[in-house]
């Protein structure tokens, strides 16, 4: 049986209140959210087509302190709030059992973008970063299994260091929109 967030769907706060409420990063939050361009016409008229659907909610699991919410969340915002699917944000901290239910690679990460249908299942998930930035941490999962080893740290950093310079080569807002477009095309 899928997941079912029936109970969660109504509970979060919008996306303006979470605007309003951050305390870190809320200028790079803003300024990415209000410079978001539109990659090309296409993605923009696939996501103003959503608001012909209203099966569609979408909860977001997320915090302000967190690097990948603050780079990836604005362009999930503007793609959602441009086709009208209602958007509840559920701050980590405050819905740890849903964090539970959506793990990435055995941990907490955030930001998770879940896609429900008006009965709460669960039709998609996606986050916390895009594939291609995703791959690095990926790879570093299945090759330092043993926190405890010498170098653990040494690869996490590294893998870090390599994630930020994926996001620096410019172009994952594009393919944020691109993945979201190929995920909600399949419900």
């Amino acid at each position: 049986m899928g997941k079912n967030l029936a109970d969660k769907l109504n509970q979060g706060i919008s996306p303006q209140q979470f605007r309003d409420i951050m305390v870190k990063n809320k200028e790079r939050f803003h300024a990415l959210y209000d410079e978001f361009q539109w990659p090309n016409e296409e993605d923009k008229e696939y996501f103003e087509s959503l608001n012909n659907r209203d099966d569609l909610r979408c909860l977001i699991l997320m915090a302000d302190w967190c690097g990948d919410v603050i780079a990836n969340i604005p362009v999930v915002f503007r793609a959602l709030e441009t086709g009208g699917v209602p958007i509840d944000v559920l701050i980590k901290e405050e819905h740890p059992e849903t964090m539970q239910q959506f793990l990435t690679l055995g941990g907490e990460s955030v930001p998770v973008v879940i896609f429900a249908d008006t009965g709460g299942h669960v039709l998609g998930e996606w986050g916390p970063r895009t594939s291609y930035i995703q791959e690095p941490m990926v790879a570093f999962k299945k090759n330092n299994t043993d926190r405890e080893a010498a170098d653990y740290q040494e690869n996490l950093s590294q893998t870090r260091q390599e994630i930020g310079r994926r996001y620096g080569e410019g172009n994952y807002q594009a393919d944020i929109l691109k993945e979201l477009r190929e995920l909600i095309s399949t419900f």
